[in-house]
């Protein structure tokens, strides 16, 4: 397996494919890289260089007892792209990987960026407060809490219906998508799988967000039952400066896999724009 140790003595796993320019994706809560399998194999074959790595606490990476936090896997992150030499990459990221994303750029600047695209993604902010009235309620992430503290098999498979709007009328149920789901989401370590919930859900991106300086695409489907469009893609559009908005109707949170047909030509028309 491909690793790197980053200074605090945790492994991180990635994956790196291909030649070209790099593309680099972060994954959401609680998947790994292979949940990008469909756009790494899209574009690995249109001559780009592939590159995802699981989060610390995720997959084949290490797991941590502390360190499950927005700005310490943005730091992973860049130890990553320094490592590999990485210039003029595009960083996708979905759902959490998109606060990652813009966690990234914005303590490390977009140096080695060329072009960034936010997916399904929980930026701004997701919490319901005074300042962001339109959020979730904190209630929803103290049951997502008990669910990993609990019983978190049944919790992930349970959680995969609305993951992918499955749980919708007429919905046409992968139950192989369902099981990849459970299986990466078991793969993960029950610590960090608890605490990356508070990071999701509560850390502040609008300062990130302000940051970004390179070209940036959203996409969100406006059936997205885990990071609701309004209070997030509707919001990260308006923020980042000249960032292109595409929402897909009827679409769920996890539409990289359920819709890969529909998402991977559509990041490949913005990486070649």
């Amino acid at each position: 397996m491909s690793t790197i140790t980053v200074k605090d003595g945790t492994t991180i796993y990635y994956k790196d494919w291909g030649k070209g320019q790099p593309i680099v994706f972060s994954h959401g809560w609680p998947l790994n890289a292979d949940a990008w399998d469909s756009q790494m194999f899209y574009l690995g074959q249109r001559g780009f260089r592939v590159i995802a790595h699981d989060r610390r606490s995720h997959g084949r990476s290490g797991q941590t007892w502390d360190g499950n936090d927005m700005s310490t896997y943005a730091d992973d992150l860049a130890e990553l792209f320094d490592k590999l030499d990485l210039k003029d990459a595009v960083m996708i990221g979905h759902s959490t990987g998109g606060g990652e994303v813009a966690r990234y750029i914005s303590r490390h600047g977009s140096k080695r960026v060329a072009k960034a695209v936010l997916i399904s993604a929980v930026p701004p902010i997701m919490v319901k407060s005074e300042n962001n009235p339109g959020g979730t309620s904190i209630d929803v992430f103290d049951g997502i809490r008990a669910g990993v503290a609990g019983d978190r098999s049944q919790f992930y498979k349970d959680l995969s219906l609305p993951f992918f709007g499955f749980n919708r009328p007429k919905a046409k149920i992968s139950e192989g998508a369902r099981e990849n789901f459970w299986y990466q989401g078991m793969q993960s370590g029950v610590k960090g799988s608890y605490d990356c919930v508070k990071a999701f859900s509560e850390t502040d991106f609008t300062e990130d967000l302000k940051r970004i300086d390179v070209p940036t695409l959203v996409l969100h489907g406006d059936d997205d039952q885990i990071v609701p469009f309004p209070d997030a893609g509707a919001l990260t559009a308006k923020i980042v400066k000249g960032a292109q908005l595409k929402v897909y109707p009827g679409f769920p949170h996890g539409m990289p896999i359920t819709h890969a047909d529909e998402i991977n030509p559509d990041l490949l028309a913005f990486i070649q724009s």
